[in-house]
């Protein structure tokens, strides 16, 4: 991942250093169940132990310079322990295949990364909360199909974002369970070498479950699942940082990002503000959900293995969940200094002459005694003449004036299906909902 779109802490889970850490624990842990088994000498786990106690620096470069030569990476890592430990170290590994160290350790870095990420939701879902509940009853126009359509309040459409958030921090916390498997079943998963206890001990310590069936590989519709779930967590974001896009057009502009002192929206239009974060925020979006694909692709192995996801899952693991990390940081700071503009907001509702309220005085008809179809055709003929003078008429001197909606209804009657504060009853109730 390119330093731009990365944070330090999900950035040091994918750097080889914790990789190998993360490697010599499980191959430490799984001596130490075979030396309780009688399979190897105490001594041996204990040496592994006394020389990692000293807080060894990893030397990536040593160990990539013995990859160099062997092509195997588990093989290269396996021999630089050996130089450091001495003799002793000839009993890691036993009874164990690759993907028992490579697997685990993706495990791992994973359920790591989505502690992260589980962070950054929390503090995502307190921003835009914060937010709503500041704009529960501030009026604003919803639109379907980019037109307006009937009020809400800005604190809704908050609300709604953070319904969808929490519905994706359940699912993360569920693709977080799915992912934390460990296997130590040796080649082709049959543990003809190797002990399931020792699996069960390595599981334990590592916090992960053992996974029932692993053939030689961890199943990577595991993985699909998780890569899916960012895949839509991404989505979510995407969605919000679009809604805002749009609401910070011109001819809009109900709300935009927080444009800070010095910033330079254009280097041609000195008098620009682009709403350049969510815009990359959509960007970022697309490229977690690309990531989607290849983990779907990669659930279909040879047999009981081949390699084909390896270099799949070198490029996703690191790249989708930090891409995410950073996503959802950003778009918490999105949120948390969205510059909102009520007044606005009440300038775009009275915009269109009260077309809004259309389908009030329709309802109202249709209860007076006028067919459905009768209603919409009186409504919708004097709502045409406001469209058509760009809301210049005012729909509510309209139907005062129409006979067909003056037989049925007064003034007064008229004029209180113009309340805005009608659209808002049930505000409270949807909080309720989404807020407890």
């Amino acid at each position: 991942m390119i330093p731009r779109y990365s944070r330090p802490d999900m950035a040091k889970i994918w750097e080889p250093e914790n990789r190998f850490r993360i490697w010599f624990e499980i191959e430490a842990h799984a001596t130490d169940a075979l030396a309780e088994r009688g399979v190897v000498p105490a001594s041996a786990a204990q040496a592994l132990w006394t020389w990692w106690n000293t807080n060894p620096t990893i030397d990536v470069a040593a160990i990539d310079a013995i990859e160099a030569v062997t092509k195997h990476d588990v093989i290269a890592f396996l021999t630089w322990v050996a130089e450091q430990v001495g003799d002793e170290a000839r009993f890691m590994h036993q009874g164990m295949t690759s993907s028992d160290v490579l697997d685990t350790c993706l495990a791992v870095q994973l359920t790591q990364a989505t502690d992260l990420l589980l962070a950054d939701m929390d503090a995502l879902l307190a921003a835009i909360k914060t937010r709503a509940m500041e704009h529960k009853f501030t009026p604003t126009i919803g639109r379907s199909h980019g037109i307006h359509a009937e009020p809400v309040t800005f604190g809704m459409k908050l609300a709604q974002a953070y319904a969808e958030f929490a519905r994706g921090r359940e699912r993360l916390v569920a693709a977080r369970a799915e992912i934390a498997t460990c296997a130590i079943s040796g080649a082709v998963g049959s543990f003809a070498n190797i002990d399931p206890e020792v699996e069960a001990h390595v599981a334990a310590k590592l916090g992960l479950a053992v996974e029932p069936v692993s053939t030689q590989v961890i199943p990577r519709d595991r993985h699909a699942m998780y890569f899916a779930t960012l895949g839509v967590i991404a989505s979510s974001i995407e969605r919000v940082a679009t809604e805002v896009r749009h609401l910070q057009r011109t001819e809009v502009l109900e709300a935009e990002e927080y444009f800070s002192p010095g910033q330079k929206g254009s280097s041609a239009m000195p008098h620009k503000r682009n709403p350049v974060l969510t815009e990359n925020l959509t960007g970022l979006a697309r490229m977690v959900r690309g990531y989607v694909t290849p983990a779907l692709e990669n659930v279909a192995l040879w047999h009981e293995r081949d390699i084909s996801h390896s270099s799949v899952e070198r490029y996703i693991g690191p790249d989708a969940t930090i891409t995410l990390d950073f996503a959802l940081g950003r778009l918490t700071g999105v949120i948390d200094k969205l510059l909102i503009y009520p007044e606005r907001m009440q300038k775009n509702l009275d915009r269109m002459g009260g077309l809004v309220h259309s389908q009030r005085v329709l309802l109202a008809l249709t209860q007076a005694g006028i067919s459905r179809e009768d209603s919409y055709r009186i409504v919708q003929r004097n709502a045409m003449k406001v469209w058509e003078s760009d809301g210049a008429e005012s729909l509510m001197e309209l139907l005062k004036a129409d006979p067909d909606v003056a037989a049925k209804m007064t003034a007064s009657e008229i004029e209180d299906r113009f309340n805005l504060d009608y659209h808002f009853k049930h505000i409270d109730t949807i909080f309720d909902r989404v807020f407890g």
